[in-house]
């Protein structure tokens, strides 16, 4: 009697792992070129203001496509709309590749956003594969995934600068080698996971409206859910996205001391994703982990932004000029952005030691929200509803990454470095007191 039941509880990896590793060869191609977009558009002469909407391009446009891919998901099956996504995708990073005006590079972050649905193909694939007690694990491998490849990705960038003489376009083709190699993967090794069929009113069914979106917003627990993604994602987004900026403004690090601080943070998001997530999720449940998610979230926020103007023992203050200076050799028609760096004579440790505890909370929090809102927005769902719904999600987190630089990169100009951290914890804090009575 106890057979099925302890078999239900473990998840199977044979199943999930084509969906981990077509994970993982997707964003490391992803991860490859986004450092380097905005230099490529300043190759084109291309403004700040500029080079921030082709930013926010590929988000606003995955915001449009995503829902779509995961409501045909759900009529046509996973695998098919995994491919004609991956399939855009490659053809974003190859024109990319052989830009040679500012419309081409804008247009080939539009290809790549309208077929980015990639990721919510993926969580749609893990929750069809797993039980109500597995789910939380195995999407929270697939945050792991994306993890591994935002941090292997880079790091191949600056290997490929380095072989082909700081070729742009050497590194768009080695993303476009990648998203083939998913491509492949998905056509030969990955598995229709939508095998109970096809919802028999599915076909009737519009694709994607956004009639459809407001409506998932106005189910109640759903909807909450779904507001959720965004605003957890606005503000660690604004986190992850100004910390190199605060860091600088508050403690004179430069971006090799910062760049080591994150890896800290993602090593341990990595583990949260990959290793106890999926424990605390059996142990706990869902509810309990987006509650310790928020909390922990905004604990980190807001001790983040009320981090001592005080600068690490080594800073100086000629040095980091120097390096910034380097750092901006290539300039954005002309534009240099002006920081404000912390006075030498206040160094010391504590500042630096303030914001490793803060970082912390916020590394538990971003690593365990993600795949928990996510696994309880597919168990308050119909099982044919999953690939739209979750398609919705990635549409609400498309738009907060969207958001985010602009709404936070202006409060930071405007009121102050701490205020973002501060506004962005402020919001947590109260979807932490909503979140018990809402969901269920």
């Amino acid at each position: 009697m106890t057979t099925p039941e302890t078999s239900s509880d473990k998840l199977d990896f044979k199943r999930v792992l084509p969906v981990l590793v077509i994970v993982l060869v997707d964003l490391m191609g992803l991860s490859i070129i986004i450092p380097l977009l905005p230099l490529y558009a300043a190759r084109f002469g291309a403004d700040a203001l500029t080079i921030g909407f082709l930013q926010a391009a590929y988000p606003a446009m995955q915001f449009l496509g995503a829902p779509l891919l995961g409501r045909l998901s759900d009529r046509f099956g996973r695998k098919p709309v995994l491919v004609v996504s991956q399939m855009g995708t490659l053809g974003g990073f190859l024109l990319l590749g052989f830009a040679s005006s500012l419309p081409l590079l804008f247009l080939s972050r539009i290809i790549d956003g309208l077929s980015g649905a990639n990721v919510a193909m993926a969580q749609a694939a893990i929750a069809d594969s797993t039980t109500e007690k597995t789910r939380t694990q195995g999407l929270g491998l697939i945050g792991a995934a994306f993890g591994v490849g935002f941090v292997l990705g880079p790091i191949l960038a600056l290997i490929v600068l380095a072989a082909t003489g700081q070729n742009y376009q050497a590194v768009a083709f080695t993303a476009a080698f990648f998203s083939l190699m998913s491509i492949l993967l998905t056509t030969f090794w990955f598995k229709e996971t939508l095998v109970e069929g096809v919802d028999p009113t599915a076909a009737r069914r519009r694709p994607f409206t956004f009639q459809a979106m407001f409506q998932a917003l106005g189910r109640p627990t759903i909807g909450f859910l779904l507001i959720l993604m965004f605003f957890y994602q606005l503000a660690f987004g604004g986190y992850e996205q100004l910390f190199a900026v605060f860091t600088l403004n508050r403690l004179g690090m430069d971006a090799r001391d910062t760049s080591g601080l994150l890896a800290l943070a993602g090593v341990l998001i990595i583990i949260i994703q990959g290793g106890l997530i999926g424990r605390w999720s059996r142990a706990k449940g869902d509810r309990w982990l987006v509650l310790l998610g928020l909390g922990a979230l905004a604990l980190g926020l807001l001790g983040t932004g009320l981090t001592p103007a005080v600068p690490v023992p080594w800073y100086d203050q000629a040095r980091v000029l120097a390096s910034l200076s380097g750092e901006l050799t290539q300039r954005v028609s002309g534009q240099v952005i002006h920081i404000q760096l912390p006075d030498q004579a206040a160094r010391g440790w504590f500042g630096i030691l303030w914001l490793m505890v803060a970082s912390f909370p916020a590394a538990l929090g971003g690593g365990v929200l993600h795949p928990a809102i996510n696994s309880l927005i597919t168990k308050s769902t119909d099982k044919h509803e999953v690939g739209g719904i979750l398609g919705i999600s990635a549409g609400m987190y498309s738009a907060a990454n969207m958001v985010a630089p602009l709404f936070y990169g202006s409060l930071f100009q405007w009121l102050g470095a701490p205020v973002p951290f501060l506004l962005g914890g402020g919001i947590l804090f109260v979807l932490w007191l909503l979140a018990p009575r809402i969901t269920k």
